[in-house]
């Protein structure tokens, strides 16, 4: 088989990685990729960006791909599944349609309301600065203030006073901060609680769930700080206990599934239920329309399944029957940023330490912003590598991730030191 992964990130990294062990696999190429997938067994990458959909149609068509993974939600937004599905390919991810679960704020929520999922309690979605800066002048603090659209996981903005939610929405809309993303803001209840991300496969029909995480998005210990696209993650998630998931799966997943099919809109694909857990409860904080990352550099090490044929039957309606094998060591991830993310920084450092950490055993380093200039690998972006290893247990794993992190080094390099320590409250040691 010959696979097209389209996108640069860790994410599509670990996706390469994991495709390549596949001994259905003849040659994966991955658009436009990054200096890590270039290097690893079978791949290629292809110089054409996520967005650029008519390129990646035609480039699909004259190398007969058998099958296209897709990692960054743009191109989901945009329509290429149906794109390609239109052209006779088989393609992982939901519809144009199906993607707006993640690509509108407005409308998830909405759908959620209408089918009676349980989520934050939502006080209203402005497209003028005037009624949302009226709006909030009569709010009990604090609330959470949204971008409608993709704003790469950072359009989202927990306001404790009325100075931050009026800084939000200059900002958004006014200042264009997240581009058309921020054209309409939308206002919901705070909830307090630990965070998990639980992630299924889908055929439209039948579900499949994968193992739980939970990530980190801000960009300092501590929960504090701007939120990034995920400082770094960690599977299994202890506050996902067997009954947690259950509930999730009865009172999330399975109506959103169903509702989507209900209103038309028929979810295959890669479905990312953002949720808070408190008192034993989970609410919906947010769905994503794909594989999350970091999430899926944490949840794929420990997946022992040939991930292909599940992709194929998530793309070919085929999902029933299936079932899933995990590793029960856990896996952690460290993601390493380049400093000054999510603000401004500055590219073009050079990365030393690789080879070391590369070869330290049950450590997967996956690049992400980096770049290969003369011969090196320099960074090229905010979140640069992700570190993930494995072990016996979550102490030692954690351990060990942080073990190969600090091997690493280039010039402004950061990262959050406290990745996994929510889990090991739970352990007793």
């Amino acid at each position: 088989m010959k696979i097209l992964v389209i996108g640069s990130g860790g994410r599509e990294h670990t996706l390469v990685w994991k495709i390549g062990k596949s001994s259905l696999v003849k040659q994966i190429f991955c658009a436009p990729g990054n200096a890590g997938t270039n290097r690893l067994p079978k791949c290629e990458n292809v110089n054409i960006k996520p967005t650029e959909l008519d390129k990646l149609l035609a480039f699909a068509l004259f190398k007969e791909i058998d099958l296209t993974v897709v990692g960054p939600e743009d191109p989901l937004v945009m329509g290429i599944v149906d794109l390609f599905t239109a052209n006779g390919l088989a393609i992982v991810g939901p519809s144009q349609r199906a993607a707006e679960l993640e690509g509108s704020k407005i409308f998830s929520k909405e759908f959620m309301l209408r089918h009676n999922i349980p989520t934050a309690e939502y006080l209203g979605d402005f497209d003028s600065c005037l009624r949302a800066l009226a709006f909030v002048d009569g709010v009990k603090f604090p609330i959470v203030a949204k971008a409608d659209g993709l704003a790469a996981g950072k359009g989202v903005k927990v306001c404790h006073t009325i100075t931050e939610a009026r800084e939000f929405i200059d900002e958004a809309m006014a200042g264009r901060k997240f581009g058309m993303a921020g054209a309409k803001i939308l206002f919901e209840e705070f909830l307090d609680g630990e965070e998990a991300s639980l992630l299924y496969f889908s055929d439209g029909e039948n579900i499949l769930p994968m193992a739980s995480s939970q990530d980190h998005k801000p960009v300092n210990d501590n929960d504090e700080g701007l939120n990034t696209g995920g400082m770094g993650a960690y599977s299994p998630a202890p506050v996902v206990t067997p009954k947690i998931a259950e509930q999730v799966m009865r009172d999330i997943t399975v109506p959103t599934i169903r509702g989507m099919a209900q209103e038309g809109r028929p979810y295959r694909g890669i479905l990312y239920v953002g949720v808070m857990i408190k008192d034993g409860q989970a609410k919906v904080l947010e769905f994503n329309a794909r594989f999350g990352d970091p999430e899926t550099q944490v949840i794929l090490p420990r997946l022992k399944n040939d991930i292909v044929p599940v992709l194929m039957r998530v793309a070919t309606g085929t999902l029933k029957g299936l079932t899933l094998d995990w590793d029960p060591r856990p896996a952690v991830c460290v993601v390493m940023t380049s400093g000054g993310y999510p603000g401004p920084y500055t590219k073009g450092h050079v990365i030393t330490g690789l080879e070391q950490a590369e070869q330290m055993g049950d450590v997967i380093i996956t690049h992400a912003g980096t770049a290969l200039k003369d011969g090196k690998i320099v960074t090229n972006g905010g979140r640069v590598l992700g570190v993930t290893a494995m072990d016996r247990d979550m102490l030692m794993t954690i351990l060990a991730a942080y073990n190969a992190v600090e091997l690493i080094n280039w010039e402004g390099a950061h990262y959050r030191q406290d990745i996994g320590r929510k889990a090991l409250k739970y352990l007793k040691i």
